[in-house]
């Protein structure tokens, strides 16, 4: 006795289930410019290595005998998969089948592979593209009642945060349960001219008197720009290559710790363009970001959120190998000043390093927080004491370079200063209180006033504490650790990342 027809049985179901919503609607698919669910995993994940799980649940037609009559895929598809040889779970919304609204199965699906991920502890991607499992008006009709709402399996989307790296690609317009998908991740990308967000769509508000396109409602120049999602893709290849980058820089879960990757760059190595990187000149701006190319491997960097809270810069990068996490002051935007947007995004940062247990280095070059009544009806000191709060809460290892300006609060924000100060200071270091600009008139009234001359006597002034803001005066009294040649920055904090890793061993 045999079960070879079973295992036909088996074959033809599964068969089925890569048939999606078939043929027509995978074709409208196509034509959108889009790839199918199966297409993206295929893509996401290294060649041959996708083990579907529920690969033939869904709605199964039966005739009036009980006998198999036909099979509707379920439109949540998800399993195991390798990233760069490393296992990963990978889902992804099929909208070819029912336009990604939801049916039993998917609740089941959904929470089933959330929870995978946590107990295994391996990295989850959501590729949504739809409700993402949500419901729909008339599958309200066709159930009969309606009920009060819920997310089935939303505690294991917490636990996850808490747990594993969390990757959210959106891949077609996202409303509802799919938009909250898509935030509630670690890192987050959508596609730019494919990609629409919203916790409800142009329909709903219509409804409500505003008549939008989708992109016009939440296309990628909204979400991309107030920090609702991270990142913006040209294509969804592109997209699925952020998800890897992303992911090569983190452990598995909060329990393990990042891989090193072989060296291809001498930690010696010292690059001659960084002694004249900043500017004598304190209103002048500099590249940042290119002073952060010099420091760190060749071709490490990797910058996450660049388009929302613009004046600071987080990112990923290597030091001799080892990956760590990336804080600077960008000065070509607002000189570099906190808004309340800023301290968001590094807030958020500094958790994420913390959770997977990243060493950070911060490029300090912080004139303080944003000043002015924009900054202030946004609450920027809310926000950006929030951010302070968890530098100081960070327990990961710590170190800063301060090209430039750290003044006032936000300024002291670069570090726990309760700690061991891993710090060092380029000779451009420019700090205190408040900067001197636009103070001395203040401070120095009464002798301008009597002076025969106030511009000279001002001039003098200028003069003199110039001499007293110089970081050498600083250094003598211990106040700034070690100040260096901005060519010995690379040797120094390799020498750091060394140190680092006993610690966090």
């Amino acid at each position: 006795m045999s079960w070879e027809k079973e295992i036909e049985e088996l074959r033809r179901r599964e068969a089925q289930a890569e048939e999606m919503g078939g043929i027509e609607k995978v074709a409208r698919q196509h034509a959108r410019d889009k790839l199918d669910a199966r297409q993206r995993l295929a893509a996401l994940l290294d060649p041959s290595s996708f083990r579907e799980i529920g690969k033939i649940a869904g709605r199964n037609h039966y005739d009036e005998k009980g006998d198999f009559g036909g099979f509707s895929a379920s439109n949540f598809i998800f399993g195991r998969g390798l990233i760069n040889s490393a296992p990963v779970v990978a889902t992804a919304d099929d909208f070819t089948v029912r336009g990604g609204a939801a049916d039993a199965s998917v609740h089941r699906k959904f929470e089933q592979a959330e929870q995978m991920a946590h107990e295994l502890r391996l990295p989850l991607i959501r590729m949504i593209d739809g409700t993402g499992g949500g419901g729909s008006v008339k599958m309200l009709e066709d159930m009969g009642f309606t009920y009060v709402p819920y997310v089935p399996g939303w505690q294991h989307v917490i636990k996850n945060l808490e747990t594993v790296p969390v990757v959210s690609l959106a891949l077609g317009p996202s409303a509802g349960l799919g938009a909250a998908r898509v935030v509630a991740s670690h890192y987050s990308v959508m596609v730019r001219g494919l990609s629409q967000l919203f916790s409800a769509g142009p329909a709903v508000a219509a409804f409500f008197g505003e008549e939008l396109s989708k992109e016009e409602l939440g296309g990628v120049d909204i979400h991309t720009r107030n920090g609702v999602v991270d990142d913006e893709a040209e294509s969804e290849e592109q997209a699925f290559e952020f998800c890897r980058r992303f992911l090569s820089y983190l452990p598995p879960s909060r329990f393990g710790l990042a891989a090193r990757v072989e060296p291809t760059d001498s930690p010696e190595r010292r690059d001659d363009s960084l002694i004249c990187a900043v500017p004598k000149d304190p209103r002048h701006a500099y590249n940042m970001r290119r002073v952060l190319t010099s420091v760190f491997d060749q071709e490490s960097v990797f910058e996450m959120g660049r388009r929302w809270g613009r004046a600071s810069i987080t990112a990923f990068a290597r030091l001799d190998g080892w990956p760590v996490g990336v804080l600077a002051n960008d000065p070509t935007y607002l000189g570099g000043s906190w808004t309340a947007k800023t301290s968001e995004k590094v807030e958020r940062f500094v958790k994420l390093a913390g959770l997977f247990r990243l060493p950070v280095v911060n490029f300090v070059d912080n004139p303080g927080f944003m000043i002015g009544l924009e900054a202030e009806q946004q609450g920027v000191i809310r926000y950006g004491v929030s951010a302070m709060n968890a530098i100081y809460k960070a327990r990961v290892p710590w170190a800063s370079i301060i090209t430039r300006k750290a003044y006032g609060i936000a300024g002291s924000a670069m570090s726990d200063h309760t700690r061991f100060q891993y710090r060092f200071a380029w000779p451009s270091g420019d700090w205190g209180s408040l900067p001197l600009e636009g103070g001395i008139e203040v401070a120095y009234k009464g002798e301008l006033e009597k002076a025969d001359d106030p511009a000279t006597a001002l001039a003098e002034i200028r003069t003199r504490l110039d001499k007293v803001r110089s970081p050498f005066r600083t250094a003598e009294k211990f106040s700034v650790e070690d100040i260096i040649d901005p060519r010995e920055t690379r040797p120094l904090l390799c020498e750091f990342i060394h140190h680092a890793q006993r610690q966090l061993t």
